[in-house]
């Protein structure tokens, strides 16, 4: 097929890049590069530069072939900051998906693979977590997923789109090219790793007086290589609607760095700060509607696979894509 992947140069979206064009597929991207890096776009794929929030950007490069399908990642994706600046996040994540439903529409383009999140569901009923939850979102991030994934379900009704929503718990590791290089960086594992390899000196654990083993917050951990492969899953098998994607097995804070300190060899010191606000005791993902209609199941999901590609990559690229950038 051929795929126009909407935020490539960012971590998802370029590893998803790299199997898509490892299985054969012919590839675009478009992104702004905002908050994604040039040096992490695959050079077998073709590279748009452009905006979503532009329509015209988004419906020039939709005109420039014929593709199949979409797979959206631009986003922006940041919890903390979408409560504070809550406008951003509906311009970017809402009215830029909305033009690209537009594009799509006017370019004949009926399959999208939307990156949605399990933010849609704020906190849980119930856990683990399957499809049939409430979608309550408790922050502007997870509202605007939702609202786009209403907007795509609108056009399924009214103008034959084939829409999948991929529900994400929490994306990590990385594969021997690509990985993760966020600025600020607010995910558990490159922190923990950041620590290791020596650009911080303690880590910041927040909260340890949840109702959990430990105290600290239970999360589902899916390694960055399966998410991949389930978007070219739901492509291939021409799937429609909402997928719930994680490993279901749930691993509190404190487990991860006793993790991590077996893989990198460091001891990784902690420091207990209070709760973050509205951060759930836990978070684990029932996936089985994914593996029952896509055929998908997780290979490279367990903690200390995770841990040890991405601190290959780490280890290998300390400075993320910065060097790379300047090169280019």
């Amino acid at each position: 097929m051929k795929v126009l992947v909407t935020g490539g140069a960012g971590y998802i979206g370029s590893v998803t890049t790299e199997r898509l064009l490892d299985a054969g597929h012919s590839v675009v991207v478009f992104d702004n590069l905002e908050r994604g890096h040039r040096a992490a776009v695959d050079p077998r794929a073709r590279f748009i530069r452009g905006d979503l929030r532009h329509r015209a950007e988004i419906e020039s490069a939709l005109a420039s072939e014929r593709f199949d399908a979409v797979l959206h990642f631009a986003a922006y994706a940041l919890v903390g900051e979408s409560m504070q600046r809550p406008e951003i996040y509906f311009e970017n994540n809402v009215v830029g998906g909305l033009n690209l439903a537009e594009a799509m529409r006017l370019h004949g383009v009926r399959r999208i693979v939307f990156s949605s999140t399990c933010a849609t569901y704020g906190i849980p009923e119930r856990v683990p977590m399957d499809e049939t939850l409430p979608q309550r979102p408790e922050n502007p991030y997870g509202e605007s997923k939702r609202m786009f994934e209403s907007i795509l379900g609108w056009y399924q009704r009214l103008h034959g789109f084939r829409p999948v929503f991929l529900r994400y718990f929490n994306a990590c590791g990385a594969t021997r090219k690509f990985g993760e290089d966020h600025d600020p960086e607010t995910h558990l594992i490159p922190n923990i790793l950041r620590v290791a390899l020596g650009k911080a000196d303690t880590l910041s654990v927040y909260g340890n007086d949840y109702d959990t083993p430990d105290g600290t917050c239970i999360r589902d951990y899916i390694h960055i290589v399966d998410l991949a492969e389930a978007h070219i899953l739901a492509l291939e098998k021409d799937a429609v609607g909402a997928f719930n994607l994680g490993n279901g097995n749930g691993f509190s804070v404190l487990e991860v760095v006793a993790a991590a300190r077996e893989v990198t060899g460091h001891p990784i010191p902690i420091r207990f700060a209070p709760r973050r606000p509205g951060d759930p005791p836990r978070l684990v993902a029932a996936a089985e509607r994914a593996r029952t209609m896509l055929g998908w199941t997780p290979t490279r999901s367990d903690l200390r696979t995770i841990l040890a590609d991405a601190w290959a990559w780490h280890r290998a690229h300390p400075e993320g894509y910065a060097d790379a950038n300047e090169k280019r």
